[in-house]
């Protein structure tokens, strides 16, 4: 299965997240911002960074590159996609998801080794995972606060669309503890810490994040691209 992993200038962890796919078994495709087509691709990853320099916002120049006009167009056909960090602001952005990143509440960057639980094991990237399952991701935000209005919140939660949750201290005020969140069809998922940084024990902490690239191969393998429904 090919996932596609998209650099954008001030991208950084792509290529951590090249090394990811691979270690899952699957075959990873460098893809450029500039692309107008996805290369065939089964499945796509948008890494962590400061794409275009973060300037107006976090991902809002981003949302108009020409490979976002296909990654778009791909995620409404069922799709995977998976927005890590500074990607999840641009799913943001290009409404592929809802709310906002925001500001870290304390003003400053975090950079922890953060304990998470998943809430819903029945996404395109989570379904390696076991419902409750409690793992450490890396996680490294200036503009981590994940935001939403009520009503959102409150749909976010009641249709099962919290995908992680943080643990412990909030490291970055996001509301209601949240991590990561999916679209309703479950096939875009957006999440703040870097799973990418834990698929090796060399370069640890552990490998707890490996399973997220394994549930989209999983996903590809016994789906071959259709949408992932959510479940409980």
């Amino acid at each position: 299965m090919r996932i596609g992993v998209v650099t954008f200038p001030g991208s950084l962890d792509d290529i951590d997240a090249v090394r990811a796919v691979n270690l899952a078994g699957g075959e990873a495709v460098p893809l450029w911002h500039g692309d107008h087509d996805l290369r065939g691709v089964d499945a796509v990853v948008l890494p962590g960074g400061f794409s275009y320099g973060d300037y107006l916002r976090c991902g809002a120049i981003a949302r108009f590159a020409p490979v976002m006009t296909e990654v778009v167009a791909a995620a409404g056909r069922g799709m995977p996609v998976l927005g890590i960090c500074n990607g999840f602001q641009i799913l943001c952005e290009s409404h592929l998801l809802p709310g906002a990143l925001v500001r870290n509440d304390h003003r400053r960057f975090v950079c922890t080794d953060q304990r998470i639980r998943i809430e819903n094991a029945a996404t395109a990237w989570t379904s390696a995972y076991k419902h409750g399952a409690e793992i450490t991701i890396v996680l490294k935000n200036g503009e981590g606060g994940y935001v939403a209005d009520q009503p959102t919140l409150d749909a976010l939660e009641g249709e099962g669309r919290v995908v992680a949750r943080y643990l412990g201290r909030n490291p970055n005020g996001s509301a209601r503890d949240i991590a990561g969140i999916a679209n309703a069809a479950g096939n875009v998922v957006g999440l703040m810490p870097h799973p990418e940084h834990c698929v090796e024990e060399l370069t640890g902490p552990g490998t707890d994040g490996l399973a997220f690239f394994a549930s989209a191969l999983g996903a590809l393998r016994s789906s071959r691209g259709g949408t992932v429904t959510l479940g409980s």
